[in-house]
């Protein structure tokens, strides 16, 4: 598995900590599922905008 090193302030660290101690899991765990979710709605939505522009396109050659 690669590593990645990432940058962000130490408050939303804390509070990234204090959410992976409550669920009793890592850091690395929270982190990962968080994109997961994030990677899962951004194709999501694409996949709606894709859909609606189709429609566009095919009311506009109707």
């Amino acid at each position: 598995m690669a590593k990645v090193l990432i940058s962000m302030p130490d408050e939303f660290l804390d509070k990234i900590d204090t959410v992976a101690a409550s669920e009793q899991r890592t850091r690395s765990e929270l982190i990962r599922e968080a994109l997961r979710g994030y990677i899962r709605r951004s194709n999501l939505i694409s996949s709606e905008t894709s859909e609606s522009k189709a429609k566009v396109l095919e009311s506009m050659l109707d």
